[in-house]
Order: structure tokens, then sequence, then C-alpha cells
């Protein structure tokens, strides 16, 4: 479902206007071959608000039915296989239940991934600026329609979004979005639609990127000696400079003693010394607080790490309030086919790329189909509430793995959603974590059809990732120690969950204080030691593994949880 903008004023998005005139009626033209750029409307209408991520709508009463009947329930919208899992049960009232480890870890309440936090449908923003195709190379058209979109004055946070019209445009260049409240749309992805023809240098086509970075305030120390994964609640040394609203980095530092624990210390390859992750930085968590008592904050999305004194003293876990000023906000790329030259080089050669989203937060991809791209959409650290949804990376042209393998959708953000897309084609990785990413991050309904394609956290301890009903039935899905593969990456994930999916093989391992779950997913178990490890070294303990080759209940565990935190009706919202 689509809503129409502008939205009011929510507690996610920053509202407000910048300068610049509107320039509706200008027909530009020149020496890019003619393309025109028709004006629009420069103020959005028709707006309505949908709920946002903060857990205002209600789970418990329910939407009620069309004919007066009984009030829609979370639990029929998601009845699932014949099996129930301890680790997530639908009790007697209808909701979830949470078996815990020794420590206190369950699996995460995933439901705040996505745009607005979840449950948010993704708005159609009204046009400001139309281009039609020239029959020549049509860059500086299409970026000029989004340089001036750029500068008209945001209501609610929106501009207005450039159409491209249905036709075949040229692009020799790259296309890139640079101000909050934009979105660039074509005319859909199939026939009649846009085709956005590539051609030039391989390059990263399209660019989403705000500017700067995190700047923190004065940090304090977290004073719980262990903190589970899934936990939404710490106590801290000071609440000075913490509010209620305030965004917030949680600080992990890497410290040679977790090093150890982990037994990342020793990988050698070729007689040099791997490096996992540096001693003395830190894995990062972006988060809000939303109450404040006494010692105790309570944040808006549950830490994807756990937290264990032992192995963060000295100097600790700290929380700090940070601002972000270059973020952008209410942006979006929909409704095109893009068809890139084929090729078939290493990935440390100039490659083809679709779209990077960088410095960005509550934004969206959607209805992209991608072509003969090397690599796919990629999603940075700095990226957070994004969707990316019926979207498609595929390619007839042969991988040269020669130097490693690209990625078709890459994530290091933070509450990144996933969902009915598709990979097809010759690769590894159909889906990849980066270093560090901190989730809830959820990829979900995803298909990829390919050999070999896997689904598999990448490197260097990313953490809280599930993959709800994948299927990959010609590739694997590994949640695992890649060892001194790549370039050392280690222990790339913690605290993942598989649930309800299909492969043809699977891997799951358990990290040292940490775990991975495989829920009611079908695949050729597989077991083994770390990449690298010496001829004869046992194989790494297995992660669990609950009702193998059953499907469970509920169906999806990202919807259950989202249906039970807003309601029936932000399950309707994201399309289900």
């Amino acid at each position: 479902m689509r809503a129409a903008f502008p939205l009011a004023c929510l507690l996610l998005l920053a509202c407000g206007s910048s300068s610049g005139s509107p320039t509706s009626g200008a027909t530009w033209s020149g020496d890019d071959g003619g393309a025109t750029i028709d004006g629009g409307t420069s103020s959005p209408t028709d707006g309505v608000s949908p709920a946002t991520g903060d857990g205002g709508a209600s789970g418990e009463s329910g939407t009620p039915a069309g004919d007066g009947g009984p009030a829609e329930s979370c639990a029929s919208l998601q009845p699932g296989g014949g099996a129930t899992t301890k680790w997530a049960q639908i009790g007697a009232n209808g909701k979830l239940t949470y078996a815990t480890l020794p420590a206190g870890e369950r699996l995460l309440d995933f439901s705040g991934a996505g745009y607005m936090g979840g449950g948010v449908a993704i708005p159609t923003v009204a046009v400001a600026k139309t281009v039609t195709p020239s029959g020549v190379d049509d860059t500086a058209a299409i970026q000029a329609a989004i340089d001036a979109v750029s500068k008209l004055p945001a209501t609610a946070g929106v501009r207005g979004a450039v159409l491209l019209a249905a036709g075949t445009f040229q692009l020799s260049g790259s296309l890139s979005i640079a101000t909050s409240g934009v979105v660039l749309r074509g005319s859909g992805s199939g026939t009649g639609g846009t085709i956005v023809d590539i051609t030039g240098s391989p390059r990263m086509v399209l660019s989403v990127a705000g500017t700067g970075s995190y700047t923190e305030g004065t940090t304090t120390l977290v004073t719980d000696s262990y903190v589970p994964s899934g936990s939404t609640t710490l106590h801290v040394a000071s609440t000075t400079g913490l509010q209620v609203g305030s965004t917030v980095l949680v600080k992990r530092p890497v410290t040679q003693a977790w090093v150890d624990f982990m037994g990342m210390n020793d990988m050698v390859r070729n007689g040099s010394l791997e490096t996992w992750i540096a001693v003395g930085s830190t894995a990062n968590e972006d988060r809000t607080v939303t109450a404040i008592a006494g010692d105790t904050i309570t944040l808006d999305l549950p830490v994807s790490d756990s937290f264990d004194s032992k192995y963060t003293s000295p100097p600790g876990v700290t929380v700090g309030p940070y601002t972000f000023a270059g973020r952008l906000e209410q942006v979006g790329i929909e409704s095109m086919h893009l068809i890139a030259p084929k090729q078939s080089v290493p990935i440390n050669q100039p490659i083809f790329g679709v779209l990077q989203l960088s410095a960005v937060m509550n934004a969206w991809v959607h209805d992209v189909v991608a072509d003969e791209f090397t690599t796919g959409m990629v999603v940075d650290a700095s990226a957070k509430w994004i969707t990316i949804e019926d979207s498609t990376v595929q390619r007839t042209a042969a991988i040269d793995g020669s130097q490693g393998y690209p990625f078709d959708y890459s994530v290091d953000g933070t509450a990144i959603l996933v969902q009915r897309c598709t990979a097809s084609g010759d690769n590894v990785f159909s889906y990849a974590t980066q270093d560090r990413a901190s989730g809830p991050n959820v990829v979900l309904n995803l298909k990829v059809v390919g050999t070999p394609i896997n689904l598999q956290p990448h490197q260097r301890w990313a953490t809280g990732l599930l993959l709800d009903g994948v299927q990959t039935p010609t590739g694997g899905i590994a949640l695992m120690n890649r060892g001194w593969d790549g370039s050392g990456h280690g222990w790339a994930i913690g605290f993942g969950v598989l649930w309800n999916g299909v492969a043809s093989d699977l891997l799951v391992q358990q990290p040292p204080g940490a775990q991975n779950w495989a829920i009611g997913s079908s695949g050729t178990l597989d077991k083994g030691a770390a990449p690298g490890s010496e001829a004869g070294a046992p194989a790494l303990p297995q992660g669990i593994v609950d009702s193998p080759m059953v499907a469970v209940t509920p169906k999806s565990l990202y919807l259950q949880q989202l249906c039970e935190r807003l309601g029936p009706a932000a399950v309707h919202a994201i399309g289900y």
C-alpha cells in the first residue's frame, strides 16, 4: 500500500522547509540533447498521517471486520506451519512468548526495522517535475530536475518527486539525490514503464547521500555487569545530557580480552596475522531514548549484541547523545528498470553498481529492477530505517570471482528491511551484512535463484539479523565463522535468526558468548571448522536448530512482532 504525502509532523520526521524558490512551469533544454522538464506541483497535497513507529497503535484491539464481525487478530494474519517453537511461541492470549538463554538473551524484537520504524506505508509523493526521454543522453536533464526539486520548499519534510515518463532513457553518468524530501520515480519497472539504458564507464549509477557524520556529545558508562541481547533498558552512571527523544550511540569497545575470548586472535594466513576487529575501535548501535527513570534509560530498539563487562571493561560500554545534521530523510528511488552493459571482470576493477544509500534515514527503494549490474544495492553504516521492497537484481553474465564476489543486497546500516525482493544469476552473495552492522535488520520473503547463491552475513560481527521466509533452494544460508576468508572476516554474525527459510544447505554455528538460530527451516545441515583452520580441526559448535524441515507458527516472525506492536493495520500498510 502507498500513502499520499504530506505527513503530519511525526516523531521521527524532522519538519520544516529549506530555502529556494519553486520553479513550477519551467521548461529546460540545452546541450543535454533536448530532453524537457515540465513543471509540476511544488507542494504535495492530499496527505494522510500513517502510524508512527513509536508503538502508539495498539495490537490489542485489532481491526474491525468489514462485515461487523470480530476484530482481526495478529495470529489470524500469520497462521504458519504445523509446528511451534519455544523461542517464539504464540500463547493463549494470541501474543508471542519467548524462551531465553541462561544469560537472558532472547530473539530480538525485529519489528522496528523499515521505513519510519516499521509498519508505515511507503508514501506516494506528488510530482514536481517530469522528464521525458530525448533519444540521446538524458543524464544532465534528469539531474537538473532533481536539483530543481531540491530547491523547492519542504512541506512536512517533503519537496516533491521527479517523474521519469514512460519510455527509454539513456544515462552515461550518475544521478545523485543530496537533499531531503526528494524522490526519483519512474513510470513502472514492467512493460510500458521506464527503462534506463546505462552507457559509459563502469560506476555506481544512483546515489542517495547526505553529508557529515555523527557529532557526539558527552558519554556516560553503562553500569550493568551484563546486558543480554534483546534488552531495551540500560543502567547508566549519569543521565545528564540525556532526555526522552535523545538520539544516542551505544558503543561497545573492542578489547583484547574480547578478541581473545572470541578466538579471533590467532588467524594467520601466509605467515601474516589477520586482524578481525582492531582493538580500541568500537561497535556502535544507533538508538533513541524513549524513557528515563532514575539511572535507567529505555531505548526504542533492543540492543542487538550482549555486553559482558568481563570483556568490555576497561573502558566499558558507553551511551552518549549525538546529532547528524547532514543526514537525509524522506527520499526514495521508485518504479524503473535499469539495464547495464554485461560485464565479467574481477571486483577490484571498475564495475557497474545499482545504487548506494549513505547518511540517510527514513528512505525507501520500491519497484526497481536492475539487469546485469555486477554489484547491486548498497546500504552504508550511516543509514537507518530504510525499506527496500519489490525489487530485483538479476544478471545473465558470469561473475569473475578471482578477486572475490560482489553483493546483490549489501547492508551495513541499522533497522533495514529488505522485503519481497529477488536476486538471480551467477553470484555467491545474494544478501550480505558488513562490518559490525547492528540490527535489528530484516530480510523478509527474499527469493533467490541461481547457482551458487548464498545468504550470508559477510564479515566482522554483525548482530541482530533476521532472515524470515527466505528461499534459496539452490544455494546456502550460513550463520558462521568465516575464519581467514576475505581479509580475516572471522565471526560474521551473532544473534542471527533464520525463520522458516528454505535452502539447499544450512550452516548455523554458535559464537562464544552468543547464539544463532535456525527455526522451522529446511536444508541439509552442514558442520565444519572455520576456513583456514588446521587440518583435522574439530567442527565449531552448532547453533540452535529447532524444528528442522518443518515450518513453524507464525509464518513470519517479523510480521507477528510488528502486528503485536502496532496492530494489524501496520501489517497491511507494508503490503500484507
